[in-house]
This record gives structure tokens, C-alpha cells and sequence, in this order.
């Protein structure tokens, strides 16, 4: 499995950088101990921040700059992160989905880092990050099309399938025993990742079955 990142991202953004974490991992139901730390989390950000906040917030800043530079407007195509945080803010919460994807988002909104997991079954193993060309659309979670041009999105050889704003259903993550590439979108270097890295792969061991974790960084 390799990840790189194309030469049009670099120049464009050329503090672009992954985090990549790879397991194995029983993808289940969430259990109440990690409901428990993911509702505590919410609880936290909802009162630490307001709607004014978010966009300043690092990664998130990074983030919506890494987008203007590619030809993509921040507010329209929000990041994922700052648009969890939104939610959160107002009120709204999030939704639960299953082990991988509540650590996956507690990760996401405590760094601000917007953050992709991906069923490795589902991908080949050549990753790159490139930034879409015009016109380009892709089916995504929950939503019927999703126009995905200019954005900064990993592509294998049948095409594209996750970004920082909204993955694809190609890779979701679904339950059963999965393979699973998790990783974090930095347009600001890899200076928190280690950290970040860490947080989630302890997560990951306090709360599923996950094994063989492989983290490494593509910059």
C-alpha cells in the first residue's frame, strides 16, 4: 500500500501532508464506554467554543486556505472538521455510526484536522492525493452526487473516493472485519501529527480489537 501526493497539490500547497493510520479492526456496533467518550467530547467542545471560533482554529484555517488556493470555496465545500464542529456548536451533536467512524470523528473535531477512513478492500493499493479537475462528481455518503472538483482528494486506479469534505460510499467504512486506512488531511506540515496519530491509535486500542496498526506520514 503506498500514498503519495501529486506535484500540482505541492505547489499549490506545498505545506500539504498526510497522516496515515492502517489496521485491522472488528467494525461493530459502538460500545456504551466509547458512546460515553465520544458524548463527553461533544460536551467539552460544545461549551469551549462559539460559531466564531472554528474557522480560526489551525488546521481548520490551513484547511479552508489549502481550498482557495485550489480553486475551491472554504464555505461552500466546509472541511469536515469545521463542519462537525458547526453541528456541535448549535447544538446538534453528531450521529453515530459504528467504532471506527465515532474515534475517526472524535479525532477530527478535538484537532481540527479533517480525517478520512477508508475499507482498504475496497481501494487499490496505489494512493494519491490529487486536486479533482473540473466537473468531476462522485456518489457520497448520504448523498446522491457530490461535486468534488478542485478539491484535494485521494485517487486510486478506478478514480476517486475520499476527501476532507465528504467520502465517497466507494471505501465506507461498514461492519465485519475490515482493513482500514485512516488518514488525516494537514495542509500546515506535520508538525501535530505525531500527537494526533498517537491520540487516535490509542483509541483505537482502548476501545476495538484493532491490530497490526501501521503509522507513517507522506509529505
Amino acid at each position: 500500500m503506498t500514498f503519495s501526493i501529486d506535484s500540482e497539490i505541492k505547489s499549490l500547497c506545498p505545506n500539504a501532508t498526510l497522516g496515515i493510520l492502517i489496521y485491522s479492526v472488528t467494525v461493530k456496533k459502538t460500545s456504551d464506554s466509547l458512546l460515553d467518550k465520544f458524548n463527553s467530547t461533544i460536551s467539552e467542545l460544545e461549551s469551549k467554543y462559539v460559531t466564531e471560533d472554528i474557522v480560526k482554529i489551525n488546521h481548520i484555517h490551513t484547511t479552508r486556505e489549502a481550498y482557495k488556493a485550489l480553486g475551491k470555496s472554504p464555505s461552500s465545500y466546509r472541511n469536515a472538521s469545521e463542519a462537525m464542529l458547526r453541528r456541535i456548536v448549535k447544538g446538534k451533536g453528531l450521529y453515530n455510526i459504528n467504532n471506527v467512524v465515532e474515534i475517526n470523528n472524535i479525532i477530527s473535531v478535538s484537532s481540527g484536522y479533517s480525517i478520512g477512513s477508508y475499507d482498504l478492500s475496497c481501494v487499490s493499493e496505489n494512493i494519491t492525493l490529487k486536486r479533482v479537475p473540473d466537473g468531476e462528481n462522485y456518489d457520497g455518503i448520504g448523498k446522491s452526487s457530490v461535486n468534488i472538483e478542485h478539491l484535494p482528494t485521494l485517487y486510486d486506479e478506478e478514480g476517486p473516493f475520499g476527501n476532507p469534505t465528504s467520502d465517497s460510499q466507494r471505501a465506507m467504512i461498514k461492519e465485519g472485519e475490515r482493513k482500514v486506512a485512516s488518514v488525516i488531511y494537514s495542509f500546515d506540515g506535520s508538525e501535530n501529527l505525531e500527537k494526533w496519530m498517537a491520540e487516535f491509535k490509542g483509541l483505537l486500542a482502548e476501545y476495538t480489537d484493532a491490530k497490526d496498526i501501521e503509522t507513517f506520514i507522506v509529505e
